[in-house]
């Protein structure tokens, strides 16, 4: 009798036993998607690695960088920009609400553009692109890193966010700090000018943000043990500080590491804003929108790009059939850039309502 009074005793005093939270597995945290892992996947890793592939490619055979220049402008390039218009004009309602960005936010630039190359010199459109290119390049990422954040929701991260934006953003900063100290003397071909600076400065910013960054690693290697990380986050924030740090840091040519990050924010931005479409029109058809709207179903996504790419080179083919010099054609491929820049920085804001509502993301 002895042994099944004692079994039944350790039972009872098993089940009295407060259970301890801490041995019990944890659900694994949401990956935090924003579309499927097949989606995200080819936006977080894909994009870097062709992004970086090219410029291996590039550095191991030089001759190739005017051929790959090319190609990254006339299918990633242009297209990129043209992708920024199915946002404004391909609807009658989106061209009603961006009316002004459309007329005379093109032409105020224009005129700026002119007064710059002819008033002060043509150098200052490269310096000028050089430093708004690096800061759009940044913002776009910070962007895409948000929405990652907020699809995976404040209990998905669990870092200090000061913490994590001072690392994001110190990485680009030491990026063009490193340029502008190297002082190359020309970008893609045209004369350059860069902000002089010191050395010393390079080296405290460059101090900085290895602190900062290796703080925010040790924050994901925590979260990991726990069975808390935000995998799509983190995979973002390490494609940036990659590819940020082969295109800034690591690469000593700045066209080619400027045609590295080029590429990867090209392609991002793609597939970014067909996903804003898609998600605009995933009900259906719109009539108020039929063409952007039919073509952003998931069927059609070929013919989307199909599209896109056709506008690109009607608009692109024809300002360049019609320019009649080449200080005329840098003046108005400028003027385009500058307007996506400005542009991209309104209608992208990831706080937005309404943009939080059509990405899916918590308010």
């Amino acid at each position: 009798m002895r042994p099944r009074i004692q079994v039944r005793f350790l039972l009872h005093f098993d089940a009295m036993m407060p259970v301890n939270a801490a041995v019990l597995p944890l659900a694994p945290a949401p990956a935090g998607w924003i579309r499927d892992r097949s989606f995200d996947l080819s936006l977080i890793v894909g994009a870097a690695l062709i992004a970086l592939g090219t410029g291996a490619i590039v550095l191991a055979s030089p001759g190739l960088f005017m051929p790959v220049l090319f190609a990254d402008i006339w299918l990633l390039g242009y297209h990129h920009v043209i992708a920024t218009y199915t946002r404004l004009c391909f609807d009658r309602a989106s061209a009603r609400m961006h009316w002004s960005l459309l007329t005379w936010v093109p032409l105020a630039l224009l005129g700026a553009v002119v007064a710059l190359a002819y008033g002060v010199g043509i150098w200052t459109l490269t310096s000028v692109y050089l430093y708004w290119q690096w800061w759009h390049y940044t913002r776009q990422s910070w962007g895409v890193a948000q929405i990652y954040r907020r699809k995976a929701g404040a209990s998905g991260i669990g870092d200090d966010p000061r913490l994590y934006q001072a690392g994001f953003y110190l990485l680009p900063l030491w990026g063009i700090l490193h340029r502008s100290h190297q002082d190359p003397g020309s970008f893609l071909g045209g004369p350059l000018t860069v902000v002089p600076v010191p050395e010393v400065v390079v080296t405290v910013v460059a101090f900085a943000t290895i602190v900062t960054l290796g703080s925010w690693f040790v924050t994901r290697v925590a979260a990991w043990q726990r069975g808390e990380l935000a995998t799509a986050h983190t995979l973002y924030v390490m494609s940036h500080v990659t590819v940020f740090s082969l295109g800034y840091l690591v690469i000593e040519d700045l066209t080619v590491g400027w045609l590295v990050v080029n590429i990867w924010h090209n392609l991002q931005y793609l597939l970014i804003v067909w996903l804003y479409n898609h998600n605009r029109f995933q009900s259906g058809v719109d009539p108020a929108a039929p063409l952007l709207s039919r073509l952003s179903q998931p069927e059609n996504v070929v013919r989307y790009v199909l599209v896109c790419l056709g506008v690109t080179v009607l608009m692109y083919g024809a300002i360049r059939s019609l320019v009649p010099s080449l200080a005329v054609a840098i003046i108005v491929s400028q003027t385009i850039n500058f307007h996506h820049y400005l542009v991209d920085g309104l209608i992208w804001k990831v706080r937005s309502r309404p943009l939080q509502r059509t990405l899916g993301l918590g308010t």
